[in-house]
């Protein structure tokens, strides 16, 4: 199973802010560090605010900043919520399919997937916000 870019991208801001938590932060600073399209990344951030992930504060002196605590951002939730769908076959239309038991089979596997994911959370993720600082300082030295 292979997520997608917007929850790759998704997980990589909320990484990133909680890594931060004592400072707005903006969105160019988050594409800057992980080198990724800001138009792309604006379309994430704004997704995460509208969903309550996020804080944006408009303005001059504005910026993201996480919207609810470490603590409370549950991995499995957040996937089920940037993943479109997840349907890892189309089963629609197949001949087989009143016969075939894989349908089954996969639901099993992504249940069992999403249940892993359920059991953590944004700070489990985030060892040391000092760590991440040690990382992303090295990428700010070299850019």
């Amino acid at each position: 199973m292979k997520l997608t870019l917007f929850t790759d991208y998704s997980m990589r801001v909320l990484l990133y802010l909680a890594a931060r938590p004592d400072r707005l932060c903006s969105i160019a600073e988050v594409a800057r560090a992980y080198g990724i399209s800001q138009n792309h990344l604006m379309k994430v951030v704004n997704d995460l605010a509208r969903s309550g992930y996020i804080d944006s504060l408009r303005g001059r002196s504005g910026g993201i900043r996480l919207g609810k605590r470490p603590a409370e951002i549950n991995i499995g939730s957040l996937v089920r919520h940037t993943e479109g769908g997840f349907d890892l076959v189309d089963c629609d239309g197949c001949i087989v399919a009143p016969a075939c038991r894989l349908t089954g089979i996969l639901k099993e596997a992504l249940r069992a997937f999403l249940s892993v994911l359920d059991r953590y959370t944004l700070v489990d993720l985030v060892a040391s916000p000092r760590d991440f600082d040690q990382i992303f300082g090295k990428l700010e030295v070299k850019s």
